[in-house]
């Protein structure tokens, strides 16, 4: 993407920003302010919080998965992906006619008036592309564009959704077909060095690079979905993240509020060693005791594994005190888990081990920086402030901007207190 059109703006509210009339007319509020300031405004909105787990109830409800009309027979969920993207459809006119009995000119664009073109896959779809010639066209000519998040629709005209936390995802790529920034409105004012409700001392970040943003987004950061931080890398597109809980003046004039700009590392002057400290307690650790010292043991366990879609993080193999065996250890999330066990223990006698051990008593607790690159002792620095809390570490993963270690999960929060101090991440008295 070229630099983005700094008239126009996209900007997405989540579903505590929509829970209800009063938030979407604060909401509406907001966007006004941005009109008022000369902004070409697109709006992306999720559903009302709440909404969308209801509506995933009623599927579940109905029942499981039955075979399309089309194809092979295979199971589809094309008619639950109808269902569940009706939220952020209600949300999308209810905002359009509050701005319109503002005064605004504001209309609501669905996934397939965009359109916003996906692969099939429904309920966890993948954006191909988004035209954005009708839609820029519309808010160059003064139109409030409001556009219901986490959906999309196949390329004949099926409605699909993108997957949990996909409304960032569909903010991100709206302002990539349009050329614009991406201010994400939400319920946290920007990105912390960790979380505040663990570390009353965590201090606002001004610039995180899509690098560390991406971290810790897959390391437990629940500020940003994944998927659209890689999105907002790959085309460059300037993400800031905003508290929603803000009102324009008596003038109609937003209150400075500078969040904090996810963006190019170059863009960062002075590139902390660590930036930030994360924990994740959806972790679960899965032991196969005694599996054969062949050297293709472990290449059979993880093609097993990655065929059934199930992501391994941290790998631990040990010498076991049988002869000619090892133990292996990794960890997954704790939803699949339970299905990584039982595809193991089917597969006990094929792959060739003795026993399999499941504990989901773990936390991941994880330090991010890309000043990581450039200096040593980040780990031992980690390690010693583990070391004098008397916290013992399981499993450790690094990569070049990170380290996460897998702790015992009562001692993840004095874990990410630790180390906060420890990179001097504190906020000063």
């Amino acid at each position: 993407m070229t630099r983005a059109d700094t008239n126009r703006l996209v900007m997405k509210f989540g579903g505590t920003s929509m829970a209800d009339l009063e938030r979407i007319r604060r909401a509406a509020r907001i966007v006004a302010a941005e009109a008022a300031r000369g902004k070409k405004v697109a709006v992306v909105v999720s559903a009302m919080a709440g909404k969308t787990n209801e509506l995933v109830a009623w599927t579940d409800g109905v029942g499981a998965a039955a075979p399309g009309l089309y194809g092979d027979g295979a199971l589809s969920d094309d008619e639950y992906d109808v269902v569940v993207a009706s939220g952020e459809q209600v949300t999308s006119g209810l905002l359009a006619l509050t701005l319109r009995n503002m005064g605004l000119k504001a209309r609501s664009w669905m996934g397939w008036q965009i359109p916003i073109l996906t692969d099939d896959a429904h309920g966890r779809a993948r954006i191909e592309e988004v035209p954005g010639d009708a839609l820029g066209a519309a808010v160059d000519a003064g139109e409030i564009a409001i556009v219901p998040g986490f959906q999309g629709v196949t390329r004949d005209g099926r409605i699909t959704t993108l997957g949990r936390g996909g409304s960032d995802t569909s903010a991100v790529a709206v302002a990539a077909a349009l050329g614009a920034p991406c201010d994400i409105y939400t319920d946290v004012d920007g990105v912390y060095t960790t979380d505040p409700r663990i570390q009353s001392r965590a201090r606002r970040l001004e610039k995180v690079s899509y690098e560390e943003m991406l971290e810790m987004a897959s390391l437990g950061a629940k500020v940003l979905q994944t998927r659209s931080v890689e999105l907002a890398m790959h085309k460059r597109v300037p993400v800031r993240v905003l508290s929603s809980f803000i009102e324009p003046d008596e003038n109609g004039i937003l209150p400075q509020h500078a969040g904090t700009l996810i963006c190019d590392e170059d863009e960062i002057v002075e590139k902390r060693i660590v930036s930030g400290v994360t924990m994740s307690r959806d972790e679960a650790r899965i032991t196969l005791l005694g599996l054969s010292d062949r050297t293709d043991a472990p290449a059979d366990v993880f093609t097993r594994l990655a065929e059934a879609e199930v992501n391994v993080d941290m790998i631990v193999q040990s010498q076991a005190r049988t002869e000619g065996a090892v133990n292996l250890t990794f960890t997954t999330g704790r939803r699949d888990a339970r299905r990584a066990a039982d595809l193991m223990s089917a597969a006990k006698a094929d792959i060739g081990f003795e026993e399999i051990r499941v504990d989901d008593d773990v936390a991941k607790v994880s330090v991010i920086g890309v000043g990581m690159r450039s200096h040593a002792g980040v780990a031992q620095t980690m390690f010693r402030a583990l070391a004098d809390k008397g916290v013992k570490f399981q499993a450790i993963s690094t990569s070049e901007i990170k380290i996460s270690v897998l702790i015992d999960s009562d001692y993840a929060e004095l874990a990410v207190r630790a180390l906060h101090a420890a990179y001097g991440l504190d906020a000063e008295d």
